[in-house]
């Protein structure tokens, strides 16, 4: 199997509850590191992204840990890579503050690595693709009847002058979700996403027109997987895995949309696939940052 992955790189600094701030990789990285953890080592991952000329190098060493990434989408650029502070008030709240976007990644990019099995559209910034390179990603891959998953994430923030993420909704948010096999958002980006300010439900209905299925993930309350049968939306809960000592939930949402994905495109099968999904990504909160990853293959989780 083969993956396309596209979505901005943050180097990460995480100020948790408990003990002393780390700084690892993150961003795509969740979704890059999940999918390739997961795959077989012959199968491939293609991450689509740039990164500072000056850290280019240590993150292609970085990544050699994962013999199944193909590196070759990863482009350099002179601006600073993103770095984001992410503040932990508990276990589940944060203060998220970003520097240094980086531009929108062209689809002159992206277009070389487009005969995949699957895709992965995370909005890790917010500002990683355009809608029209969105737009011009589903026209290339229809035909072939390749998956797209799309992540919302931080496409539901703005930004302030103190380089704060705020909540935001979106004026064009069933554009994006358009001619997309499943979308993905938690409680709070789904509750403010519409302009119209539209319950839950209702947005819900609207996505779920243009969508094989809406993903509402619930934190340790677990999933929800909304599918449209015959104009009626029918609703699938997913407990939460019960969890010790919860660590750190900084990219838990990238490994679930990965995690999610890999499994959908071996099954077919929605439900099952974010069944497995919910318990991908609650293996990751023992872990603060993204060390967690390349002992992924070895989780009974998985087997």
């Amino acid at each position: 199997m083969k993956f396309l992955v596209v979505g901005h790189l943050c180097l990460d600094v995480i100020h948790p509850i408990e003990g002393p701030e780390v700084e690892s990789y993150g961003g795509i990285y969740y979704s890059v590191g999940t999918l390739a953890a997961l795959l077989d080592k012959s199968d491939r991952v293609f991450p689509v992204f740039g990164v500072n000329r000056d850290d280019y190098q240590v993150l292609i060493d970085h990544l050699s840990q994962f013999p199944n990434i193909d590196t070759s989408g990863i482009f350099k650029f002179d601006e600073p890579t993103n770095r984001v502070h992410l503040y932990y008030r508990d276990v589940q709240a944060r203060i998220e503050c970003s520097r240094d976007i980086a531009r929108p990644i062209p689809f002159e990019e992206i277009r070389p690595h487009l005969s995949v099995d699957g895709v992965l559209v995370n909005m890790i910034s917010g500002f990683d693709v355009e809608v029209e390179t969105l737009d011009l990603m589903r026209m290339a891959v229809r035909s072939q009847n390749i998956p797209i998953h799309f992540d919302y994430h931080s496409l539901t923030l703005g930004i302030n002058e103190k380089h704060e993420r705020f909540r935001r909704p979106v004026e064009d948010w069933r554009r994006w979700a358009f001619m997309i096999d499943a979308v993905q958002l938690n409680e709070e980006e789904i509750a403010g996403l519409s302009v119209e300010k539209l319950t839950e439900q209702q947005t819900v209905g609207h996505l779920t027109i243009s969508t094989k299925g809406v993903l509402v993930t619930r934190g340790e309350r677990g999933a929800s997987l909304f599918c449209n049968d015959h104009k009626h939306v029918v609703r699938n809960d997913i407990v939460g895995v019960n969890v010790e000592r919860a660590r750190d939930t900084t990219g838990c949402g990238d490994v679930f949309g990965a995690a999610f994905l890999y499994h959908y495109v071996k099954t077919g099968d929605l439900l099952a696939s974010t069944e497995f999904a919910n318990r991908v990504a609650a293996s990751k909160v023992h872990r603060v940052g993204s060390d967690y990853l390349a002992a992924l293959t070895k989780s009974p989780i998985i087997a």
